[in-house]
């Protein structure tokens, strides 16, 4: 028995059957992203502004011919950005761009080297994008004291690293994902630091609302396959997550009970 129907992921108000997010960089060409994407069941979809041509660029090709926001919801993030005055202006840059979409991804990095999020300036900018009308879903370090101030601040959603961008690392702090889940009323997604399916499935099974990863799938050897497993994993987490798993315990208990029976 699977998941629930009405199991779904609400974002600003809208709801998703997917809980994967995925990102479109780092592959060979247009084809290959729109391949692995279809292949992932993914309805997110995220996009640099800076990097990749979404109607800033005549002429050039166009990411959404691809992948048209008709099909999927197309989410613009600030990849690239080192200030909250760069991330701001971004968000607004898409918003012209996608006809007044509201919903954004929020990055702030803090260094090139290790593309670790500079927190007082994601601070900065999602107070100043909140109040500027957008939903921004904000990706920031694993601390549950800042990911609690993002939410009340009014972030729709929020994003902790499991390890740093692209490191395939896993979840690196199981305690403090708990602590952030547990204390949270928005979802909460992970970003950054999955490398195979088995992290994804470890990240749903916690309790995170759902994923977003990139390199994962486009650096893998085979993208489209890779994206087939990380949909499964994700579907698999989330079930065992509803199923409730059995107590751990330090000995062994037999598979079959032995009360009542005559010896």
């Amino acid at each position: 028995m699977s998941a629930p129907a009405s199991d779904a992921l609400l974002i600003a108000g809208k709801a998703y059957h997917s809980r994967l997010l995925v990102g479109t960089g780092k592959y060979k060409d247009h084809d290959e992203t729109r391949r692995a994407i279809v292949a992932s069941g993914s309805q997110i979809v995220t996009v640099a502004v800076r990097r990749v041509n979404i109607g800033q660029n005549a002429g050039e090709p166009n990411l959404l011919d691809v992948l048209p926001p008709e099909q999927f919801t197309i989410l613009p993030n600030t990849a690239g950005c080192y200030t909250a005055e760069d991330a701001v202006r971004t968000c607004q840059l898409a918003r012209e761009l996608l006809d007044g979409h509201k919903l954004v991804k929020l990055e702030v990095l803090g260094d090139a080297q290790t593309l670790y999020p500079d927190v007082p300036a994601t601070l900065a900018a999602a107070e100043t994008l909140v109040k500027d009308g957008f939903d921004v879903m904000v990706y920031t370090s694993d601390d549950p004291i800042i990911c609690k101030r993002l939410e009340e601040m009014g972030c729709v959603a929020v994003m902790p690293l499991a390890a740093p961008i692209g490191s395939g690392l896993g979840i690196q702090n199981k305690y403090n994902l708990l602590t952030i889940i547990e204390n949270a009323e928005v979802p909460i997604i992970v970003d950054a630091g999955v490398g195979t399916a088995s992290d994804a499935a470890i990240a749903m099974e916690l309790g995170c609302d759902g994923v977003l990863m990139n390199t994962a799938i486009a650096e893998a050897k085979n993208p489209v396959l890779m994206a087939g497993a990380m949909k499964k994993a994700i579907e698999a987490g989330r079930e065992a997550r509803l199923a409730g798993r059995m107590p751990r315990r330090r000995f062994a208990s037999a598979s079959s009970p032995i009360e009542g029976l005559p010896f």
